[in-house]
């Protein structure tokens, strides 16, 4: 690895997976943590718990369809919500920015708070800090939740056969905020996709169960890296790229710009692997939630070698491998 740290260890890609595992894991690992899931599952008095933690930097705090509250708070959520689990308590450490408008602080405090509400879930401990700077907020957060009976989430149990359903469009947020900045002369027309997803999955988990494989928020790196980080020796995911759905703005603004948005964040997504016979049925329950409407099966596993595979418009085949580091930093 290398001697410093620089923009790129944060991405999402592979050089934040070496960090993780050379800098952190040989030193605080352990059979919970060895998981790299999106929350620590573990068993207390009787009970399945899930307890996750976050922190939250996006340049600019306020964007279309949110703000770096309704971020925090749903990101934590969602990273419950993955591992099945229904959010209880969250936390949330304010590192404030010298010159940030109190307004501006409400704003974000008020987001912060009506997202955790909106799940059910009760904010019980804070710190704030103040540090120089120009007017940004970081936002820490840590989340509790109990795991649902009867779901039981690994990569380990996807087996070949099994579809890939994502529950919206792709690379919404990451796009909304890059085009939010002005930095590029274009304007963006749509939100970000940002928002808790545990009341669209909370159903699918109720009526399916194990049916459901696993699941996963494409957060940094998008969902192309969230399927490598699903990926083992022995299976082959196959993404039928035309299913993917993606905004026509987006779309217009990834080819002008250059950028995949296959490997852009999404923050109010879910990706989902369910057995074969259940995906029409997992699909009409993520569509009576608002936010899943736009559910769709965009691939499915195979025997293989641990590939994740593109199949083009054109029916050509390309390696959706794992970035260096992200296209765009500071997105989440």
């Amino acid at each position: 690895m290398e001697n410093r740290i620089r923009l790129g260890h944060g991405s999402g890609g592979a050089l934040s997976s070496r960090l993780i595992k050379e800098a952190f894991l040989p030193l605080l690992g352990n059979p919970i943590l060895d998981q790299l899931a999106d929350s620590g599952v573990f068993h207390l008095d009787g009970k399945t718990l899930a307890l996750t933690t976050d922190s939250f930097v996006v340049r600019p705090i306020f964007f279309p369809g949110g703000d770096i509250g309704k971020l925090s708070a749903s990101g934590t959520i969602n990273d419950l919500a993955v591992c099945g689990a229904r959010p209880i308590y969250l936390t949330g450490g304010f590192i404030l920015e010298e010159g940030l408008g109190l307004d501006d602080l409400e704003r974000i405090t008020r987001s912060f708070s009506e997202t955790i509400r909106e799940v059910g879930a009760t904010f019980v401990a804070g710190d704030t800090k103040v540090i120089e700077g120009s007017g940004g907020v970081i936002i820490n957060t840590a989340g509790l939740g109990e795991v649902m009976p009867g779901v039981d989430l690994s990569p380990a149990r996807i087996e070949p056969g099994d579809r890939i359903i994502i529950t919206g469009t792709v690379g919404d947020h990451g796009f909304a905020v890059i085009l939010a900045r002005g930095e590029l002369g274009l304007s963006a027309d749509f939100p970000s996709d940002c928002a808790p997803i545990w009341g669209m999955l909370e159903p699918l988990y109720e009526k399916l169960g194990r049916d459901v494989k696993f699941v996963r928020d494409p957060t940094r790196g998008g969902l192309a890296t969230v399927l490598n980080e699903a990926s083992r020796q022995g299976l082959d995911f196959v993404i039928n790229e035309p299913d993917v759905p993606v905004r026509p703005e987006v779309a217009a603004a990834s080819e002008l710009l250059g950028l995949d948005p296959l490997y852009a964040a999404c923050e109010g997504r879910a990706l989902i692997f369910v057995s074969e016979d259940k995906a029409e049925e997992a699909l009409d329950i993520l569509r009576s939630h608002p936010l899943g409407r736009g559910s769709t099966v965009i691939g499915l596993v195979k025997e293989g070698n641990g590939i994740v595979m593109g199949i083009t418009e054109t029916g050509g085949k390309r390696v959706l491998d794992v970035l260096a580091e992200d296209q765009y930093p500071r997105i989440c």
